[in-house]
C-alpha cells in the first residue's frame, strides 16, 4: 500500500502520545530522515525520545523542543568501514556480535525497563533490530522506518566470514519479525523479515535558505561553478589539490578535520553545517551513495557523482533509483583519488535529475506512526503475500548463497525484483550456434578456430551477438539494462575483428599444496570456464568512453593506447563492472614499471583491483617477452567458474586473458610457457604466492583427463584418461577460500621453514662439518651421497617418506616464531613469501605434508591404471582422505569441507551392509584449503550421482547452504586455441 498526503502538517491527535524512536549506529543518513519524522511528531504535540549514538546537534539543530528527549545508547553497530569507501564485512559482523550478541540478554532487559518507564506507546526502528524485540518484551507495538534491513546488508559478510556468522542474520531477522508492519522508502531492497510493508515517498529535509541565499552568505556568485565533496566526514585522510577542479569551480567540503588544509578552491564548511541549504546552492554533488544524499539529491535535482562503495549491499538499490530519475554519473575511484574530476563535473551538469514523486514521506511517516500508537491498525491492500515473501526470500538467498564473479542465469525477477521501479532485465541465455543470429538478424562469422561444440562457447558468442544488436539498433542505452553490458556495447567496433578465448577451472584431484614443493600433481579441467572477447584498434579509432577520453584530452598528447575491460559479474561481487588505463602507465621512461610498482597500482582501488589479473598479462609479457603495444586494447571478459571456491578461478581469467592478447597480436606462446607467464601475474602483480599447477592445467588440459605435471618447475609428463568406471565431482563447502590469505602463505612459509632446517641438517652430518654429533661409521651406514644431495635439496617433494622419518622427523619442530627462525637460518629462501618475525610457524606439519602428498599422488597415478576393482577404487579413496586429514594437520582444513568429507565417508561405509550400494569411495579439500571445494572419487554411476544429491540435501539440512556441485570436463585454452569472429553482411535465409 503507497501513502501520500498534500497537507503540511499531521493533525495533532487528541491524547498526548509517548514514542520510543531507535535509530542504528551507521551514518548521520538514518539520522537525518529521523528527525524529519520526529519534527512532525512533535509539532503534532508528542513526545518523542530517540535513542541514538548520532551527536545531539544532528537532532537539536532541526528540532528544537522540549518534548525531544535524547538518550545516548548504541544497540546496533550498523557496518564499520575500513576506510570512507570500503566496508570491513568481518570487522562489521564482530561488532554486531560485540554490540548486540554478546550482552543481548541484558539490552533485552534494559530497554524493556526503560520502554514501560517512559511509557512508550509505541517503539519506531530506523532500524535497530533489538528494538522490535525489545518492544514485543514490554507488550508494546513496534514499527520498522527504513529502505533496507540488516539481515540483508550483513548477508554478504558472511559469505567473507564463514557459514559460523550466519546465525546473526536469523537472529536479526527474528527480532524484525516482530515488527507490526514497515513503512517502506523508496529505493528499498528486499525485507523478507517483514510482515506487512506501507510504502510512503522520500523523507527528506526540509529546506531553511534558498540558493540565492545561501550563496549570498558564502560571498559566491552565480557565475561559479559549486560542488559539495560528502563523503559522510571519512575523508580526513585525503590529499584535495588545486588541480582537481577545472577553471571557475570550487568544492565545498564536508566533514573536513579541523586541522586538514585544503588548497584555495576548496572551502571548508562547519562541521554542523545543514547540509541541504548547500545542496541547493550547489551545481552537482560528489560522495558516495547513501539514502540521505540520494533522497536530498532526486528531491532538490542535484545532479550526483558518485564513487561505488565496497561491500554495502544497499548501494546498488539507490543506484537504480538515482540512474533511473537520470539524477546520477558514477565516477571511478582512481579518477577521485588522481584528481581527475573535470569530465565527470562537466558530465553532471549536462544531467536533468526527473524526480516528480513527492518528497514529504517524513510528514506522511508521522501521520501513520501516531494513528498506530493511537490503536489505529493499518492492513495494506498490498501485504507480503505468501509469493512476495517467497520471491524476497529467494532474492536474500541469492545474496547468502552466490558464488561472487559467476555470471549465472539468476531468475528475470531477482535482476531488479527489489526495486519500486518495476524494473526486469533477464540475463539468461541460450546456447546458438557457430553463426550466431542476433535479434537484430545479424550474425558472426567464424574466421578462425572451432567452438568445438561447447555449450558455453556458444552461449557467450550469443551474448556478443545481443550486444551487437542492441548497438547497431541505433537506440540509447537504456539504464534499466544491466550495468555491465551497457558498458559492453560500447566496448567493441563491430565491423572490425574480433578475437575470441576461452580457459576454463580446474579440480585438485591430488597435489594441491605440495605444488610449490616440487610435488608430482594431477588435475583436471572443470566444465566452467572464463571467456575473453578481444579487440585491438589503433589509437584514433578505439571506441573510449567519456572519462577516458577526457583524462586523454587532458593530456593534450593526442590518441594514444588505452585498454578497456568490461568484466561480466562484477554486479554480483561488488566490483566495478569496468577498467580502464592508459597502456603507458605501465611504462616508466623506455621500460615497464616494476611488478611491485604494478601491484601498488591496482591496490589503489579495491573495487578495481580485480583488474590485476587482466591488465597483468599485460604487463608480464612486456617485461618477459619485450612486447610492446601500440594499439588500443578493449576486452570484455565472462567467467563461469566461481570466486572462493578453490577451482582456480583466478588462473582460469589469467590465462583466458593472456591467451586472447597473445591471439589479437600474432604472439606465438606454448601452453607451458604461457601458464609460467600467467603465474608471474599471480605471484607478482596481485601478490598470491600460488604455484603453476592452477595455471597450467588452466592452459595444458584435456577434456576427460587428468593433467599430470612434475612441479620443478612445472613439467608436463603427459596426460591419464579418466577410466571409464571412474568420476570425479567437485562439493563446495559454502566457504570462500583464497590463496590470498594468511592461512595458506603461512602455511607455504613454514614448509619452505622445513626445507631450510633439512638442508641445514644434512649439512651438518657431512664428514667436513664440525658438528661432532655422527661417527664417520654411522655416515658410511646412511650415505654420503645422500646427505650431500638432501643438503642442496631444491624441492622438498625429492626427499622420501622412508628418509625423513628415519633421519629428520623427530629434529623438525611442531612450530617456530619468525624472529627465532631469522636469527638461526637468515632467510627460508621463498622468493613470494615474507616471514613476519613477530608470528608463529607450524612447520613440522606443512613439511611433511609434501612429502607423504608426492608419494601418494605417484601412487594414486598408478592405482587408475590397475585393475578395475573395488579395491582399487577403495584405495584411490583412501589416498584423498590421507591428504584430506594431511590438509587439517597443516591447519588448512575447516568444519565446513570435514562436514562434506564425513559425509562421503558415510556413504562410503553404508557399502559394508549393502555392498552394492557402495559407489563412493574418498574425498578430500582441494587447492589452498581453508574452505573451497572439496573433491570426491566414485563410482561413474547413476547411483552415485544420486548420492552426491543426497550428500547435498544433507549439507544443506545441517548447515543451510545448498552446496554447487562441479561435474564435467572440459579443454584447457591450448587444446581450445582461439576463435576469430566477424559482423557478416548478409542475413541468414529462413
Amino acid at each position: 500500500m503507497r501513502i501520500e498526503s498534500d497537507s503540511d502538517t499531521v493533525t495533532a491527535s487528541r491524547n498526548h502520545l509517548v514514542f520510543a524512536y531507535y535509530v542504528t549506529g551507521h551514518g548521520f543518513g538514518h539520522a537525518t530522515r529521523v528527525v524529519e519524522v520526529v519534527r512532525h511528531l512533535i509539532n503534532a504535540g508528542h513526545d518523542v525520545h530517540v535513542v541514538t549514538g548520532a551527536p545531539d546537534y544532528v537532532f537539536t539543530s532541526a528540532v528544537q523542543s522540549p518534548r525531544l528527549f535524547i538518550r545516548k545508547v548504541l544497540l546496533d553497530c550498523g557496518a564499520v568501514q575500513a576506510d570512507a569507501l570500503t566496508v570491513d564485512r568481518l570487522a562489521s559482523l564482530e561488532k554486531y556480535k560485540e554490540t548486540a550478541v554478546v550482552p543481548r540478554e541484558s539490552i533485552l532487559a534494559t530497554e524493556t525497563e526503560w520502554l514501560h518507564s517512559i511509557n512508550a506507546d509505541l517503539v519506531v526502528s530506523d532500524v535497530v533490530p533489538v528494538a522490535c524485540r525489545a518492544a514485543a518484551d514490554a507488550g508494546i507495538r513496534s514499527v520498522c522506518v527504513t529502505n533496507f534491513s540488516w539481515d540483508f546488508i550483513y548477508a554478504e559478510y558472511v559469505m567473507a566470514a564463514g557459514i559460523h556468522h550466519r546465525s546473526i542474520v536469523w537472529q536479526i531477522a527474528e527480532d524484525y519479525s516482530h515488527c507490526e508492519f514497515l513503512i517502506r522508502l523508496p529505493g528499498y531492497c528486499p525485507m523478507p523479515a517483514f510482515r506487512d510493508v506501507i510504502d510512503v515517498p522520500l523523507v527528506v529535509r526540509r529546506l531553511h535558505k534558498s540558493r540565492k541565499e545561501v550563496r549570498e552568505q558564502l560571498g559566491i556568485g552565480e557565475d561559479v561553478k559549486l560542488v559539495i565533496f560528502n563523503f559522510g566526514g571519512q575523508p580526513a585522510g585525503w590529499k584535495l589539490q588545486e588541480h582537481y577542479l577545472p577553471s571557475g569551480w570550487l568544492c565545498l567540503v564536508c566533514g573536513a578535520s579541523q586541522d586538514q588544509e585544503l588548497p584555495p578552491n576548496f572551502i571548508k564548511l562547519a562541521k554542523d553545517v545543514y547540509t541541504p541549504d548547500i545542496m541547493t546552492a550547489c551545481d552537482c554533488m560528489l560522495g558516495k551513495i547513501g539514502y540521505g544524499t540520494v533522497s536530498e539529491a532526486l528531491a532538490y535535482k542535484l545532479p550526483f557523482i558518485f564513487v561505488r562503495r565496497d561491500y554495502f549491499n544497499e548501494e546498488s538499490f539507490l543506484r537504480n533509483m538515482l540512474e533511473y530519475y537520470q539524477g546520477g554519473v558514477e565516477m571511478i575511484r582512481r579518477d577521485l583519488l588522481t584528481g581527475h574530476w573535470a569530465p565527470y563535473l562537466e558530465h553532471a551538469t549536462t544531467l536533468r535529475p526527473c524526480y516528480d514523486g513527492s518528497i514529504n514521506g517524513g510528514e506522511v511517516a508521522a501521520r501513520i506512526l501516531q494513528d498506530t500508537a493511537a490503536g489505529k491498525n493499518y492492513v495494506s491492500d498490498q501485504q507480503l503475500s505468501g509469493p512476495r515473501r517467497l520471491r524476497d526470500a529467494i532474492v536474500l538467498g541469492y545474496q547468502l548463497q552466490r558464488a561472487p564473479g559467476r555470471d549465472i542465469s539468476i531468475p528475470e525477477w531477482y535482476i531488479n525484483a527489489q526495486s519500486e521501479l518495476g524494473l526486469r532485465t533477464s540475463v539468461g541465455l541460450k546456447a546458438g550456434t557457430a553463426l550466431i543470429q542476433s535479434s537484430s538478424t545479424e550474425e558472426f562469422e567464424i574466421l578462425h578456430g572451432d567452438v568445438q561444440g561447447l555449450p558455453d562457447t556458444m552461449t557467450f558468442l550469443k551474448s556478443l551477438a545481443n550486444l551487437n544488436a542492441g548497438h547497431d539498433s541505433g537506440k540509447s542505452v537504456d539504464v534499466l539494462q544491466v550495468r555491465e553490458r551497457k558498458a559492453a556495447a560500447k566496448l567493441f567496433n563491430w565491423e572490425e575483428e574480433i578475437f575470441m578465448t576461452r580457459a576454463p577451472g580446474r579440480l585438485d584431484v591430488m597435489g594441491g599444496i605440495a605444488d610449490y614443493s616440487g610435488s608430482l600433481v594431477l588435475q583436471m579441467p572443470i566444465r566452467e570456464a572464463c571467456h575473453v572477447a578481444i579487440q585491438i584498434t589503433h589509437p584514433s579509432k578505439q571506441r573510449l568512453w567519456k572519462h577516458a577520453l577526457a583524462r586523454q584530452e587532458a593530456k593534450g598528447q593526442g590518441p594514444t593506447p588505452v585498454l578497456q575491460i568490461v568484466s561480466y559479474g562484477s554486479e554480483l561481487s561488488n566490483r566495478s563492472p569496468t577498467f580502464d588505463m592508459d597502456l603507458s602507465d605501465f611504462m616508466d621512461g623506455e621500460k615497464p614499471i616494476s611488478y611491485a610498482a604494478a601491484r601498488e597500482y591496482f591496490a589503489k582501488d579495491s573495487s578495481q583491483k580485480w583488474a590485476a589479473y587482466i591488465a597483468g598479462t599485460i604487463l608480464v609479457l612486456m617485461t618477459e617477452l619485450g612486447v610492446r603495444f601500440e594499439n588500443g586494447i578493449s576486452m570484455l571478459v565472462s567467467s563461469a567458474v566461481p570466486e572462493g571456491k578453490g577451482v582456480s578461478s583466478s588462473a582460469s581469467v589469467e590465462v583466458a586473458s593472456m591467451s586472447a592478447i597473445a591471439a589479437a597480436h600474432g604472439i606465438k606462446i606454448s601452453p607451458r610457457d604461457l601458464a609460467l607467464l600467467c603465474q608471474k601475474v599471480e605471484n607478482h602483480i596481485v601478490g598470491a604466492p600460488c604455484g603453476v599447477m592452477d595455471q597450467m592445467t588452466s592452459s595444458c588440459g584435456e577434456a576427460n583427463k587428468l593433467l599430470v605435471m612434475l612441479c620443478q618447475p612445472a613439467e608436463v609428463l603427459g596426460l591419464v584418461d579418466i577410466p571409464g568406471h571412474i568420476r570425479f565431482w567437485g562439493i563446495d563447502s559454502g566457504i570462500r577460500h583464497s590463496v590470498g590469505g594468511a592461512d595458506y602463505g603461512s602455511v607455504r612459509i613454514g614448509t619452505f621453514m622445513g626445507r631450510k632446517m633439512i638442508k641445514t641438517i644434512a649439512a651438518s652430518m657431512l664428514p667436513q662439518s664440525s658438528n661432532g654429533d655422527l661417527h664417520q661409521s654411522d655416515l658410511e651406514d646412511d650415505g654420503i651421497e645422500l646427505f650431500e644431495a638432501e643438503s642442496s635439496l631444491d624441492y622438498l617433494c625429492n626427499l622420501s617418506p622412508h628418509r625423513y622419518e628415519a633421519v629428520y622427523a623427530k629434529m623438525i619442530p611442531e612450530s617456530v616464531t619468525g624472529d627465532a627462525f631469522l636469527e638461526k637460518y637468515a632467510d627460508h629462501c621463498d622468493s613470494v613469501t615474507v616471514i613476519d618475525p613477530k608470528q608463529s610457524y607450524g612447520v613440522q606439519a606443512p613439511a611433511r605434508h609434501p612429502i607423504y602428498e608426492n608419494f601418494r599422488v605417484h601412487t594414486f597415478k598408478a592405482l587408475l591404471t590397475s585393475i578395475v576393482s573395488d579395491e582399487q577404487l577403495s584405495a584411490l579413496g583412501e589416498l584423498l582422505y590421507q591428504c584430506h586429514y594431511s590438509y587439517s594437520a597443516c591447519g588448512l582444513g575447516s568444519d565446513a569441507t570435514d562436514r562434506l568429507v564425513q559425509l562421503v565417508q558415510e556413504m562410503h561405509h553404508a557399502k559394508k551392509d549393502k555392498p552394492e550400494d557402495g559407489t563412493l569411495f574418498g574425498a578430500k579439500i582441494t587447492g589452498g584449503g581453508s574452505g573451497g571445494t572439496v573433491c570426491v572419487l566414485g563410482r561413474n554411476s547413476l547411483k552415485s550421482s544420486q548420492q552426491i544429491i543426497e550428500i547435498q540435501k544433507r549439507y544443506e539440512r545441517a548447515t543451510g547452504y545448498l552446496p554447487f556441485v562441479f561435474e564435467g570436463s572440459s579443454p584447457g585454452a591450448g587444446k581450445f586455441g582461439y576463435l576469430k569472429i566477424r559482423r557478416r553482411t548478409t542475413k541468414l535465409n529462413g
